[in-house]
């Protein structure tokens, strides 16, 4: 008979109980009865230390001291980010006048500054008496300008669309407006040196940040991209010079392409016949508008000068004027603006349309005016830091001739064998 547990062998050795009959019995015996509660882990405890403790406080005030001090130097601070988009906006050209024609950067800064300042008040003096003569052109031959188109468009279609009151009234309007516009041009222009003390020193606080911001640029970009690895420093430099891309270039291209369309538009409608004083600053409108307001820019800009053509010359003056701005937006498209702006402002044109909407809703003129570079800034920021992939879906809206464009920038390793 085998022995039992507790029984020893015959040749007096214990028994086996390592066997695997043994060591099933004994995994059958302590085995967990069904039903039976499991036994419960013992709860984890997270210490925190004191020392732990006081650095979050320590951080959650100064987080809340920072807000508040930049709450109470709000206009500080706004100041410093229009002077640092001014500053963006002088670095190509103070870098031209200092490498090409070895001018210190201060002196190239306070030349950009001569020159701006004098262009501002010749655009002043041209553009408050313009409109007065506008506004006494209109005043004199509105009401005729009107009757005639309504007679026009009713031998033509036999339908009134004008009556001589509403004429009359129209043009007593437009006049009074026209007018009191010039007015405030002109009180505006002079109260800036009656303003007060607080009004001459935000602009000159701008001026001065602007200038040691654009003066001190290449120092201020090393010591920055000194506090970041190698690798970041090759993404944030790059960044960097494309917001200077995006910001100056677009201005100075932007400016030199309303130089261009102005002058063409100046010597057309003076070949018509239109007047100097009426086509001066007819022609400063049209440039500056189709080069600085997108999609729409266009069509306003050439719009006003062809319609106070119209009515000041006749119909076929206006088509010559309209021929104008037809023929030049080709060549402006297919030759002047890939040569002169072929790397900036690299955005989408609802994007950029949205962008002005926006920024003037929210900051007026100005941040109209800002708003395009920011966004080409900031687009450009985003195409650099983020990470691409190539697309593999191919929808049933897409084009067959469309190909896929790698647009994001080289991936920067600190491997040293892949550089």
């Amino acid at each position: 008979m085998p022995a039992g547990p507790d029984q020893v062998s015959p040749d007096g050795a214990s028994p086996d109980n390592s066997s695997p009959e043994t060591m099933t019995l004994a995994g059958a015996l302590t085995a967990p009865q069904p039903g039976a509660v499991p036994h419960a882990p013992a709860p984890t405890r997270i210490s925190v230390s004191t020392r732990t403790m006081w650095r979050f406080v320590g951080v959650v005030l100064i987080t809340l001291a920072a807000i508040w001090a930049i709450g109470q130097a709000r206009s500080v601070v706004s100041m410093l980010v229009i002077s640092w988009f001014f500053s963006l906006a002088l670095v190509p050209g103070v870098d031209h006048l200092h490498r090409k024609r070895g001018w210190k950067r201060g002196a190239a800064v306070g030349f950009i500054y001569i020159a701006g300042l004098v262009a501002v008040i010749v655009m002043v003096l041209v553009l408050i008496p313009a409109i007065s003569a506008i506004a006494t052109e209109i005043g004199t031959n509105g009401t005729k300008w009107l009757t005639n188109l309504d007679d026009f468009v009713y031998s033509t279609f036999n339908v009134h669309i004008v009556s001589d009151q509403a004429a009359q009234d129209a043009t007593v309007t437009t006049e009074e407006f026209l007018s009191q516009y010039s007015q405030n041009m002109a009180g505006a222009a002079s109260g800036l040196a009656s303003a007060g003390i607080g009004l001459a020193f935000n602009l000159l606080t701008i001026a001065t940040f602007t200038f040691y911001l654009t003066v001190a640029f290449p120092t201020l970009q090393r010591s920055l991209l000194s506090w970041f690895k190698p690798h970041t420093q090759e993404r944030l430099g790059w960044t960097i010079d494309q917001s200077v891309v995006q910001v100056g270039g677009y201005l100075y291209s932007r400016l030199l392409l309303t130089l261009i369309n102005g002058t063409g538009f100046f010597i057309t409608m003076v070949l018509v016949g239109v007047s100097v004083g009426l086509a001066l600053p007819l022609a400063i409108f049209g440039g500056f508008v189709s080069e600085f307001i997108p999609q729409i820019g266009t069509y306003i800009g050439g719009a006003v000068p062809v319609i106070l053509t119209l009515l000041v010359q006749g119909l076929v003056p206006a088509l010559v004027v309209l021929a104008y701005v037809l023929i030049y937006q080709q060549i402006e498209n297919y030759y002047l603006s890939p040569k002169i702006s072929a790397h900036t402002m690299e955005i989408n044109g609802g994007l950029a349309f949205g962008s002005a909407l926006v920024g003037g809703a929210l900051f007026g003129p100005m941040g109209a005016f800002m708003a395009l570079p920011v966004a080409a800034m900031i687009f450009a920021f985003i195409t650099n830091f983020r990470k691409g992939n190539v697309v593999v879906y191919k929808s049933v809206y897409t084009e067959t001739d469309d190909k896929d464009k790698d647009t994001t920038q080289p991936e920067i390793t600190d491997d040293p064998a892949t550089t």
